[in-house]
C-alpha cells in the first residue's frame, strides 16, 4: 500500500449549524473527501469535554460510532477512523460490540485510532479513575480482542467480569480493525509494539503537548528515535514487524495552501518512515471546503505515487 491519507471531519464545529451540523451537509461532506481519494475520514472524542475547556480553545466532539456509522452509509470506499476513542472511557465489551457492528455492516472499513486521553475533567464525569488510565488501556485492548474472535470467552477485569460470553457477528476484518495505538511517550510506543498494529503520533510542540499531558514529537530527530524506540522494544518482546507509523493530520490546508509543498512534507515524511498522515481542511463555508477537498485531491492525493 502506498502512502495513505485521511481527513478530519468538519462535523465539530457547531457554531455554524446549517453548514456543518446538518445530514446535507455530512452527505456532501462524505462523498467530496471519498471522491478526492482520500483513505479515511475521521472523527474525534470527548462526550462530555470541561467547560473551562472548551472556553480555552477546546473543540466539541459528536460521538464517534454515531458518526462513523452515518458516514459509512454515505460513502462505498471510505474507511472510517477515530482520531482518537478514548479506551478508558466506555467498557471495552460496549465498544467491542460497536466495532464489530460497524465493520461487519460496512465490509471492513474501520480503522481504530484510540489513546489514554489527557482531561481530568472529562475523566471525573465519567466516572473513570484518571490517574488509572494507562493501565486501563492496555486492559481494555486485551479483553477487545478476545471479544472480537466470536468464540466463547472468559476476562477478568478491573470491577468488570465475562465468565463465558460471545460477541457476534466478528469484525468483517479479521483478527479485528486495525488498532492504531495513539500517544507519543514511551509508554505508548511499548504499547503500539505489543498491542497495536500501527503508532498514532501527534506531531505537535511541546506547548500544546503540555496541555495533552503527552511527550513533545515536533522534529525528524524525535520520529526517528521514537521509531527507533519501537524497534528495539520489537526486538526486546519477539515482534518480527515493527508498527506501521500512521501520523494524525500533519498538514493544514487553509487559504493560501501550496501542492507542492504539501507533497514535499509528505515525501519528507515517508523517508522517515511513515506510512501515512492525515491533512485538515480549514474553511468558513461547506461550499469552500467541497472545493478545496476537491482541489487537494487533484494537486496532491493523485500525485503521491510513494
Amino acid at each position: 500500500m502506498t502512502f495513505t491519507l485521511s481527513t478530519s471531519l468538519p462535523f465539530d464545529h457547531i457554531d455554524k449549524p446549517q453548514e456543518w451540523g446538518t445530514m446535507q451537509a455530512l452527505h456532501e461532506i462524505a462523498k467530496a473527501v471519498e471522491a478526492a481519494g482520500f483513505y479515511a475520514g475521521t472523527v474525534t472524542d470527548h462526550p462530555v469535554p470541561s467547560s473551562r475547556w472548551l472556553d480555552n480553545g477546546g473543540h466539541y466532539a459528536q460521538d464517534p460510532f454515531v458518526m462513523l456509522s452515518m458516514l459509512g452509509a454515505a460513502t462505498t470506499t471510505l474507511r472510517l477512523q477515530t482520531n482518537i476513542l478514548v479506551l478508558p472511557y466506555r467498557n471495552p465489551f460496549i465498544t467491542a460490540r460497536a466495532v464489530s457492528s460497524l465493520d461487519h455492516f460496512t465490509g471492513g472499513r474501520v480503522i481504530l485510532g484510540l489513546g489514554a486521553g489527557y482531561m481530568k475533567a472529562e475523566y471525573k464525569a465519567l466516572g473513570v479513575d484518571f490517574d488509572s488510565r494507562n493501565d486501563i488501556m492496555d486492559e481494555y485492548m486485551k479483553a477487545m480482542k478476545l471479544a472480537w474472535t466470536g468464540e466463547d470467552f472468559t476476562f477478568e477485569g478491573n470491577g468488570y467480569t465475562a465468565l463465558g460470553n460471545r460477541v457476534l457477528p466478528t469484525p468483517a476484518q479479521m483478527p479485528h480493525p486495525p488498532l492504531l495505538v495513539g500517544g507519543n511517550s514511551k509508554r505508548a510506543l511499548r504499547r503500539a509494539v505489543e498491542l497495536g498494529d500501527a503508532w498514532h503520533p501527534f506531531f505537535v510542540p511541546k506547548a500544546i503537548t503540555d496541555t495533552a499531558r503527552t511527550a513533545n514529537l515536533e522534529g525528524d530527530d524525535d520520529i526517528l528515535a521514537a521509531i527507533a524506540y519501537m524497534a528495539e522494544h520489537c526486538v526486546k518482546v519477539g515482534r518480527e514487524v515493527p508498527p506501521k507509523v500512521i501520523a494524525s493530520s500533519t498538514y493544514s490546508v487553509k487559504a493560501g495552501w501550496n501542492a507542492q509543498e504539501a507533497l514535499d512534507h509528505f515525501a519528507n515524511l515517508k523517508s522517515l518512515g511513515v506510512d501515512g498522515s492525515g491533512a485538515t481542511i480549514y474553511t468558513e463555508t461547506r461550499a469552500e471546503y467541497l472545493e478545496q477537498a476537491q482541489k487537494f485531491g487533484e494537486e496532491v492525493i493523485t500525485k503521491i505515487d510513494f
